[in-house]
C-alpha cells in the first residue's frame, strides 16, 4: 500500500482551566512537565519519531510562550518539506476567535487546500504518552474508515470524565459515542472497563472537510470535535476505533505498554510526575528508540554537595534536571526543572519543583507543585499545613496538593 501523505494537525488552543494557578500565564500545552519538557512536546516528538513531519499546531489561549516554544525547538528541515508551525487564531471567516475544536479546524481549512494531504491526523497537545501513529493510519486504510479514533480502555468509574464509544462485534466499527455519560456502558468484555476516547482522530481529508462544513453550517453544534464532528459520523456509519492498547512503539517496555495520561487536573498532572519517580517507572522517559524530543538549555550538569552530619546533598527516587544544585539539603520521590537551588537542612517530599526555584535552609516542602521562580525562604514549609496554604492564598487541589503560582515568594 502506497504511504499516504499525512498533514497533522494540533490542538493546542485550550485554556487549561482547571490546572490554574499554572496556566494563569501559559497555554495549557505550554505547561512544563517531567523536569525539561513541555506538555506539546510528548504528541509532537510522537509525530516526528512516526514520520509525521507536517505539523500545524493551533494555538489561541496566551500562546506567547508557547509558540516560542515550537518555533524555537521544533526546526525541522525545510529542504524536505518538512515542518512544525504555530498558528495562532487568525479570524479569517469573521471577527470571532475559536468557538470550539471543530471551529478551529474550520477557520484553518487553508492549511488543509494549501498542503492537499490525504490523510488529515487531528490530534491533542496535552496528554503524556507514547505512540505510533502510522500504525492506526494503517488500521485507518486497511479497513475504508472515514474517520478513526484513537481508544484506551479505562475503569468504568472514571469514564464519565470522557467522551466513551460503543463498538459493534468486531470491536472496531464505532456505533455510539456518548460525551461524558453520567452512566458509562461496559465493555462486553470487561463490565468494570468502558473504551474512553482519546482526543486523536485520523480522517480522510474529505470526509473531513465535509464534516466541518456541515458543522459550521448547524447554528445549535458547539462545534467541537468530539461533541459534534465524531458523533455526526458515527451516524453515518463512517467512524472506527483504533485500540491503544494494540500499538507497539519501539523500545517499549511491558511495564509501559498502554501508558496514557490527560494530566487536565492538578491532581492528575501531579500523580503523572510521581510515575516517573519510581524506580521502574510505568512512563519510562529513558528510551532511546523513540525519545521525547525537546530543547535541553545550556546549563551545566546537576551537582551534590556536602556530606558532613545531617548536612548532606541527596535525591533519592527523584528526577533532577540540569542545572541543579542539591546543597546538603534532601529530595524524596520529586522532579527538579533546570537551575533549581535546594540548600542545607531543607527537605523536599513528593514536590514538582520548577525552573530557577529558590528552596532556602531548613525550609520543608512536601506534596506541593511550585512553578517557576518561586522562592521558599530559610524556615519556611509549604505543602504540610494545607488550611495554613489556602490562608496564604495559595490553590490547594482536591488531593490535597499545594500549588505555589509562578515568581511568588513563601511567607515563613
Amino acid at each position: 500500500m502506497a504511504q499516504p501523505q499525512i498533514l497533522a494537525i494540533v490542538l493546542a488552543g485550550g485554556a487549561g482551566k482547571r490546572l490554574a494557578p499554572l496556566t494563569d500565564d501559559r497555554a495549557k500545552p505550554a505547561v512544563p512537565f517531567g523536569g525539561l519538557y513541555r506538555l506539546i512536546d510528548f504528541v509532537l516528538s510522537n509525530l516526528v519519531n512516526a514520520g509525521i513531519r507536517r505539523v500545524c499546531v493551533l494555538t489561541q489561549y496566551k500562546s506567547h510562550s508557547l509558540d516560542r516554544h515550537v518555533t524555537t525547538t521544533w526546526r525541522l528541515s525545510t529542504l524536505l518539506g518538512n515542518y512544525v508551525t504555530p498558528v495562532p487564531a487568525q479570524q479569517r471567516l469573521g471577527p470571532h476567535w475559536y468557538t470550539g475544536s471543530a471551529d478551529a479546524i474550520y477557520q484553518s481549512l487553508n492549511l488543509i487546500f494549501d498542503d492537499n494531504p490525504d490523510i488529515v491526523a487531528v490530534f491533542g497537545a496535552d496528554h503524556v504518552y507514547r505512540m505510533d501513529m502510522t500504525q492506526m493510519v494503517d488500521q485507518h486504510q486497511a479497513h475504508g474508515a472515514g474517520v478513526t479514533v484513537a481508544a484506551i480502555p479505562v475503569p468504568r468509574q472514571e469514564a464519565s470524565s470522557f467522551g466513551v464509544i460503543q463498538t459493534g462485534r468486531d470491536g472496531r466499527s464505532v456505533t455510539a459515542f456518548l460525551e461524558k455519560p453520567a452512566d458509562p456502558p461496559a465493555l462486553p468484555a470487561d463490565p468494570n472497563l468502558s473504551y474512553a476516547s482519546m482526543g486523536n482522530y485520523v480522517f480522510d481529508t474529505n470526509v473531513l472537510i465535509d464534516a466541518l462544513r456541515k458543522d459550521a453550517a448547524d447554528d445549535s453544534s458547539r462545534h467541537d470535535m468530539g461533541g459534534d464532528i465524531l458523533p455526526m459520523l458515527v451516524s453515518a456509519g463512517a467512524a472506527q476505533a483504533y485500540n491503544f492498547l494494540d500499538n507497539e512503539v519501539p523500545g517499549a517496555e511491558p511495564r509501559d505498554k498502554g501508558y496514557w495520561r490527560d494530566v487536565g487536573t492538578l491532581d492528575s498532572y501531579f500523580e503523572a510526575h510521581l510515575d516517573l519517580c519510581a524506580v521502574h517507572p510505568i512512563f519510562n522517559l529513558y528510551n532511546d528508540n523513540w525519545p521525547i524530543l525537546t530543547y535541553v538549555p545550556s546549563q551545566p550538569p546537576a551537582k551534590f554537595v556536602h556530606n558532613s552530619g545531617d548536612r548532606v546533598g541527596r535525591a533519592i527516587n527523584s528526577v533532577v534536571s540540569n542545572g541543579v544544585i542539591v546543597s546538603g539539603g534532601l529530595v524524596l520521590d520529586s522532579v527538579l526543572s533546570p537551575g533549581v537551588r535546594v540548600n542545607s537542612w531543607s527537605r523536599v517530599e513528593r514536590a514538582v519543583v520548577m525552573h530557577n526555584t529558590r528552596i532556602g535552609r531548613y525550609a520543608v516542602v512536601k506534596n506541593a507543585i511550585l512553578d517557576k521562580n518561586v522562592v521558599v525562604p530559610d524556615g519556611a514549609v509549604v505543602g504540610v499545613d494545607k488550611e495554613h496554604d489556602r490562608a496564604r492564598g495559595f490553590v490547594v487541589s482536591p488531593g490535597g496538593v499545594t500549588v505555589v503560582g509562578k515568581g511568588q515568594v513563601v511567607t515563613p
